[in-house]
Order: C-alpha cells, then structure tokens, then sequence
C-alpha cells in the first residue's frame, strides 16, 4: 500500500533518529544504513524498536536485507500487511 508507506515513514525515520541521537530533519527514505554508519549492533537495535513500536514480530531477514530508511519502510509495511507474526500479549 503505497499510502501506507507514505505514513509510516515519519514515524520510523523519528524513531531511527532517537535510536541515532541524530536531528530526524537530516535523516529521509534515501539515507542509507552506510552514509549513516548503522553498523549491525544499530540495526538490532532498530529492530527491536520497531517491534516495540508496532508491537509486531518482524522477520530479521527483513531488516537484513534493507540498505536504507525507504527500504525499512518498505519491509515494514510488509510485515504491517501480515507478512510477519503479529506478537500476541498474555493475558495474567
């Protein structure tokens, strides 16, 4: 859904940037994890922030993959449409 896209992108280039301590005005979906220097330690933890956030099971596959902010949009998506487990909350 290229409309869905268009909003999750501010929220994962905010989130990346608190994961960063970097301004998310420097940041958009072309960035790339290099320009960046997300090393793999960043992109767990962008991961799992991203899980957190959405409170959804991604595949790592899919953040393994990604090059950039737009790719991790992308991937996200994905997930978002059911393409990953969606995390279930016991109920104490």
């Amino acid at each position: 859904m290229p409309g869905s896209n268009v909003d999750l992108a501010p929220r994962v280039i905010e989130m990346i940037a608190r994961e960063l301590h970097v301004d998310p005005k420097v940041l958009n979906l072309e960035s790339t994890f290099e320009e960046l220097d997300i090393d793999s330690l960043d992109g767990v933890n962008i991961l799992f922030r991203l899980e957190e956030e959405f409170h959804i099971d991604i595949p790592d596959r899919l953040v393994r993959e990604a090059t950039s902010i737009g790719q991790v949009v992308d991937n996200l998506s994905l997930a978002l449409e059911g393409k990953a487990i969606v995390k279930t909350e016991e109920i104490s």
